[in-house]
């Protein structure tokens, strides 16, 4: 079998719509978790804050677990794929479960918060890994790599963008006036049609790279190879930064446009303005890798986002149009991110075959993903921190101080991150040309 062949539309299409799957459930938790928790189930920003900072660095410690078990399943529908069928109910229950509001107590309410959200987190990932894996073992094109995690992007943004502009109106009319009961049911809305579409890749995907049948290994060897992998350690102290950007200002946006535009429906127009805007970056991907090698064009984007995040600080708070203006600019520079990271991420996999011998894709990206969710938890910490040192209290008037914290946190803290990663990109030594010569030698050890 040809590992570098070129894949079908069919195909690339029905890996990509699983994304928009996913993210009926994270654009879910990273827009509207937070404030659901603090303005309907009851939780102070503190405890909620911690709590989710908690869940994150637990749920971050499983991440290398569920990839050594996707990395060593056996089945004759392969490693990766069957995880697409097994999982997705259990997500779907844990999830309606984190997004129910009991009557409880307030100390019941958070061990309450505890267990339904680390269920959700560890289905989540019981499934999203092997996903992310798979695009890795679909073709050993790094083009092809490229055009399928671009379309799978653009899925994700669509996604995002469903969510971020129905959630509201579906928590509204679902629960007919009670937010409680419209959390819920939309939860579980989302959760029958994410389900459906992991499905649907299940059924039209196929792995075609698998590690050579001699290969021994064990976790703590995975975890060595990757330690000392350059281009991956790269790769993970990027997505730490990256997450940490856009979870800022993501999980800012609803606050920003509640307390300090007090125009709290723009966030059915704001966020997905992002998400479209990014798809259409997430599409020009595969474009731009053929002109622009990835280090490069990552270095670029990450310093165009620093520059308008930090732009959306002297914005006044009537000036929605410029607002908006820079939301999209900033979807179009960070869009394509994802596509290259992930397919960046593939690469390393085959560079890591390619210098050791053994092959763990799964535990490249379950590392990989692992980065993700600390960056998250980290940007829910400072979120939280300043929120509290503030004096944030929900459903108020908020104070002056605590009114400037929402929009540096909308605009200069994110820019700085951004930059971070700009900086991080400087390690990364996996060019166009070596990664040609890796496929050669690689494909040539199998003849």
């Amino acid at each position: 079998m040809t590992v570098t062949k070129q894949l079908t539309w069919r195909e690339k299409i029905s890996y990509g719509v699983a994304d928009m799957g996913f993210n009926f459930y994270w654009t879910n938790i990273a827009t509207f978790l937070l404030i659901y928790y603090t303005d309907v189930f009851g939780i102070s920003a503190a405890a909620a804050a911690s709590m989710m900072f908690t869940i994150k660095i637990i749920n971050a410690f499983t991440d290398p677990m569920i990839g050594a078990a996707a990395d060593r399943t056996r089945t004759r529908w392969g490693k990766f794929r069957p995880y697409l069928i097994w999982v997705p109910l259990p997500l779907a229950c844990a999830a309606v479960l984190t997004y129910s509001t009991p009557d409880l107590s307030a100390d019941g309410k958070i061990i309450w918060a505890y267990g339904s959200y680390l269920a959700m987190m560890v289905c989540y990932t019981c499934i999203n890994i092997p996903y992310n894996a798979l695009s890795g073992v679909l073709s050993a094109d790094p083009q092809e790599r490229s055009t399928v995690n671009g379309l799978r992007f653009i899925f994700a943004f669509a996604g995002g963008t469903v969510v971020t502009a129905a959630t509201p109106a579906l928590v509204h009319w679902l629960g007919g006036g009670n937010d409680k009961l419209g959390w819920q049911l939309t939860m579980l809305t989302w959760s029958v049609f994410a389900s459906l579409l992991f499905v649907l890749t299940f059924l039209n995907t196929r792995e075609r790279i698998v590690p050579v049948a001699a290969q021994q290994s064990n976790v703590w060897q995975d975890i060595r190879d990757l330690s000392q992998n350059r281009p991956w350690m790269a790769l993970f102290f990027l997505a730490l930064i990256i997450m940490i950007t856009i979870t800022l200002r993501t999980s800012s946006a609803a606050y920003y446009f509640k307390y300090v535009v007090q125009r709290p429906e723009l966030m059915a127009t704001f966020v997905p303005a992002y998400m479209l805007s990014a798809a259409a970056g997430a599409s020009l991907t595969p474009l731009m890798t053929r002109f622009v090698d990835k280090k490069k064009l990552m270095m670029i984007l990450m310093t165009i986002t620093a520059v308008l995040s930090s732009a959306f600080f002297f914005v006044p708070k009537d000036q929605v149009w410029l607002m908006f203006a820079l939301q999209i600019g900033m979807g179009l520079a960070l869009g394509p991110k994802s596509p290259l990271a992930f397919s960046m991420y593939a690469d390393t996999a085959d560079y890591n075959e390619w210098r050791t011998g053994r092959r763990a894709t799964a535990m490249t990206f379950a590392a990989a993903t692992f980065s993700q969710k600390l960056g998250t938890a980290i940007a829910v910490a400072v979120i939280g921190s300043i929120f509290t040192q503030l004096g944030y209290v929900a459903n108020a008037v908020q104070s002056a101080g605590s009114q400037a914290g929402i929009v540096w946190l909308m605009s200069f803290i994110p820019a700085a991150f951004a930059l971070l990663a700009v900086a991080v990109m400087f390690f990364y030594n996996l060019d166009n040309n070596k990664l040609l010569q890796i496929q050669a030698d690689l494909e040539a050890r199998k003849i």
